[in-house]
């Protein structure tokens, strides 16, 4: 997973995922603008494996993230960018620092899937295990990335054991998917949620707070 090589960066002319525009209004009298990009919407999905008491989340490279930290170490990587073509970047940070730790995710552009059998996909693909659309309770929906997307995130809980894993998960290779299946123990999940050196999504942690508050609670006792 951290096996990075051979980093370039250039501009993005062209994407099947990202749309960049500039809004111009006129708000209170005021003339504004604002510059966004339109992207997908998408669901994640809270898997609890009542079998061991865990969490399961996933961890992968996000180059975005690792583009953060190289231009915050190195902020000359990013003063052409309205070249054609960018000095290559000779591995001057760890990819560790582009890792993260997420929930089981993935974009809505299947239209014609629902938002839950999307959501059923992902866990298998991404964490082997198979689930219904049954297993599935909607949490609820948010907007992520508001000051540059908007984009809206539908989140789900699903409850699994040892006997519905199906595969090791971990993505689909044929995509670029490259993503290692991690399990974070009931009692230690808290303690991880607000450990900084663990880079999560606000995801992961709003989520273990929501599990705490509704379904802990009524968990049997030990």
């Amino acid at each position: 997973m951290e096996a990075i090589e051979e980093l370039a960066v250039q501009p993005c002319t062209s994407s099947l995922y990202l749309r960049p525009f500039r809004l111009s209004y006129r708000q209170n009298g005021t003339k504004k603008f604002w510059d966004f990009m339109r992207t997908h919407d998408s669901v994640s999905i809270l898997i609890f494996n009542t079998s061991r008491q865990c969490f399961v989340v996933v961890k992968q490279f996000r180059p975005a993230v690792y583009m953060c930290e190289i231009e915050r170490h190195h902020p000359q990587a990013f003063e052409n960018q309205d070249k054609q073509s960018f000095t290559s970047l000779e591995n001057p940070l760890p990819a560790v620092v582009g890792v993260t730790y997420e929930l089981c995710a993935g974009i809505v552009d299947k239209p014609g899937l629902s938002l839950e059998e999307i959501a059923c996909e992902e866990v298998l693909e991404e964490c082997g295990y198979r689930v219904s659309i049954a297993d599935l309770r909607r949490i609820t929906s948010y907007r992520s990335g508001v000051g540059v997307t908007g984009s809206r995130q539908t989140l789900f809980y699903a409850e699994v054991n040892d006997q519905m894993r199906t595969s090791g998960g971990g993505g689909q290779p044929e995509e670029g998917e490259l993503i290692e299946v991690v399990e974070i123990p009931l009692g230690e999940s808290m303690k991880f949620a607000y450990d900084e050196t663990f880079p999560k999504t606000m995801g992961v942690i709003f989520s273990f707070m929501w599990f705490h508050n509704n379904i802990a609670p009524k968990l049997p006792k030990k």
